[in-house]
């Protein structure tokens, strides 16, 4: 769940402004870490798990987020060269 969850959000920062997606890339990946130990129940054996699934978040959430900007860079790169992409 925090990969996915992580991988969600990284995608859904571009939809923030610029000045914001630092705090909102973090306190949503604490966010996620959070629910994701407490969804499981691993919290019932011990809230350690935290320790992986916050930061297990917070990486995806990067990893998804620098992604869709390279690929946002791509796409925007053919459609200057005209590399056969408009019709």
């Amino acid at each position: 769940m925090p990969i996915a969850g992580g991988l969600l959000l990284g995608v859904c920062l571009w939809a923030v402004p610029a000045r914001w997606r630092w705090l909102t890339g973090v306190l949503g990946a604490v966010l996620i870490g959070v629910l994701a130990t407490v969804v499981s129940g691993e919290y019932r054996i011990s809230w350690e798990f935290l320790l992986f699934d916050i930061p297990l978040a917070a990486a995806s959430t990067l990893a998804a987020y620098v992604g869709a900007r390279q690929l946002a860079a791509r796409v925007a790169a053919r459609r200057e060269t005209g590399d056969g992409w408009e019709r």
